[in-house]
């Protein structure tokens, strides 16, 4: 027990000196009560910053229904900025709640989503706002994103290992919702002037919309500036609970130094990962928004190059304090199991956020034309399908089936095992992924597409479900492999490398359905799943498996 601290006393403060969740007695005592209270204000700052981070993905929609003078291609590489920022926030997120303290880290990087959340709604409430500010925006939206990688690294150090499922399945499943807040919460608010003055003029729609329950007719003022005001009323309220209601843990993060430094430490490193994000970004992105050199089939280098990037420019700005605590956490990069978990976390967690920004885009796309060949060009003529399916009243269910059921997965590996939870969804995804591209091909050569949309839908649920329950099982895994010092590294870097299905699978699938190949982009998931179902097998399953789990 450390100096200082009694027998039986209860743990008091911001910062916690005594804390041992494996402790059966300190945990009925005192611990439990202090654990469930740092989750319950976890949860809803983690889905804050999800709705912050995929918000783009509703709002660019609106942007182009309400008549903002943008292409569709400058619209959605604002939501691939977001994508490719968040992810690569989460590397250095990663390594925040040992280095800089868990209350210290979380209230911080919750507070900061009010900055996107300000500059978005002051940036909508004016159509000639020039691309580069919502650019701008979409690129500090990606603080949100990372706020996963601290988030679940903190709580991993509260609960027992025997609770790591079910703890971890909370936090990132219902924090996953704000996936589905977004989806839903956008495209309501925008039909009300919530904020008065305050909030701006309404723009007049230019084209037609749609929220859940109906559509809404092109002339309808709109108040799309509503997409960033919102969260305020989320946020400020938990920046004042999160400041009083977290702690440190002094057992975790034994040299965080003052409030003030641990802050600077996120900020410094937050800014590294901004401007090396900044710079993948402005080598991808067409003139004039960037050089374009990364463009088409050089987009799979900006992940590797980014990740690269922000992990040397990390250690090149770190105090002599904080390189020795990321040398002793890179060591992670040492072990096997941190690139095997990698593998699968990508399998879950990137189909889980990728297809989440993708549906939209795809049921746009797929069902919202007629596709009919015509001969004499030998060529597929698409016209606009009157019958056609609103993105923006269907997109949200996937999402939400996926984060319902992620708890659900990190309860049964609980119980079962992680790996062999991770097996059988790999199946399901591996099989799933090829039936739904088939039906994405007979859906694009379709004259009434629709017809087929149904069948789309409930394949994508699945989609979603399977990877749901596959977040959990794999979170679960890492606390079963990784002993406490690496548990948080390793949970943080591999959502960091999963985070990047945000970026990949829009891109990949909208580059097929612009080929005329849409089914590919499913073909080629079912390939990497069936992959990552042999190397869980390997390395955890088989006889001689490296670690048996079960």
């Amino acid at each position: 027990m450390p100096a200082g601290v009694l027998p039986g006393e209860r743990p008091r403060g911001a910062d916690i000196a005594d804390w041992r969740p494996e402790d059966e007695t300190f945990w009925a005592r005192e611990g439990k009560r202090v654990a469930n209270r740092n989750l319950w204000i976890s949860i809803p700052s983690l889905l804050c910053g999800f709705a912050v981070w995929l918000m783009w993905g509703i709002i660019t929609v609106q942007m182009a229904n309400a008549g903002f003078p943008f292409t569709p291609d400058q619209l959605f590489s604002i939501a691939a900025i977001s994508g490719l920022s968040g992810a690569t926030l989460r590397i250095p997120a990663s390594f925040f709640i040992r280095i800089c303290g868990g209350r210290n880290t979380v209230w911080l990087t919750t507070a900061l989503l009010m900055i996107p959340a300000i500059g978005t709604g002051l940036a909508l409430q004016d159509k000639s706002t020039p691309l580069w500010v919502f650019q701008l925006m979409a690129l500090l939206s990606g603080i949100g994103g990372g706020n996963f990688a601290c988030s679940m690294a903190n709580i991993s150090t509260f609960f027992p290992k025997r609770l790591q499922g079910t703890a971890l399945g909370l936090n990132a499943g219902l924090g996953n919702f704000g996936v589905t807040t977004s989806q839903l919460l956008i495209p309501a608010v925008m039909t009300l002037g919530l904020f008065g003055a305050l909030g701006g003029d309404a723009i007049p729609l230019a084209k037609d919309s749609a929220t859940l329950i109906g559509k809404i007719a092109a002339g309808t003022p709109t108040y799309v500036q509503n997409a960033g005001f919102i969260w305020l009323l989320l946020l400020v309220p938990l920046a004042v609970v999160g400041w009083f209601g977290l702690n440190n843990l002094k057992t975790v993060s034994p040299n965080i130094g003052s409030t003030g430094a641990a802050m600077a430490k996120v900020l410094t490193l937050y800014t590294v990962a901004l401007v090396v994000s900044g710079i993948g970004l402005y080598l991808y992105l067409p003139a004039p928004s960037g050089l374009g050199l990364l463009s088409g089939n050089g987009m799979w280098a900006v992940p590797p190059l980014v990740t690269i990037g922000t992990l040397f420019g990390m250690k090149a700005i770190a105090t002599s304090d904080v390189k020795a605590n990321l040398d002793k956490q890179f060591a992670i990069f040492r072990n096997k199991h941190t690139w095997s978990m990698t593998a699968l976390y990508l399998v879950t967690f990137g189909s889980f956020i990728g297809f989440s920004m993708a549906l939209p885009l795809s049921i746009t796309v797929i069902f919202g034309n007629t596709h009919v060949f015509d001969p004499t060009t030998s060529a597929w003529v698409h016209a606009k399908n009157p019958n056609a399916p609103s993105a923006l009243m269907f997109a949200w269910i996937g999402p939400f089936v996926g984060a319902l059921i992620r708890p659900v997965g990190g309860w049964i590996s609980d119980k079962l095992g992680g790996s062999i939870v991770t097996q059988w969804i790999s199946f399901v995804l591996v099989a799933t992924s090829a039936v739904t591209g088939y039906v994405m091909h007979l859906a694009y050569q379709s004259a009434t597409p629709e017809s087929y949309f149904l069948v789309f839908m409930l394949l994508f649920i699945v989609l979603f479900a399977a990877s749901g329950i596959g977040n959990g099982s794999t979170f679960r895994t890492v606390g079963f492999v990784f002993d406490q010092d690496q548990r948080g590294p390793v949970l943080g870097w591999t959502s960091a490398i999963g985070g990047y299905g945000s970026f990949i699978a829009p891109v990949v699938i909208g580059q097929q359905i612009k080929a005329g190949t849409p089914e590919n982009a499913m073909y080629g998931f079912a390939v990497f799943y069936g992959l990552c179902v042999l190397i869980n097998w390997w390395f955890y399953l088989r006889k001689n498996a490296y670690i048996r789990n079960p």
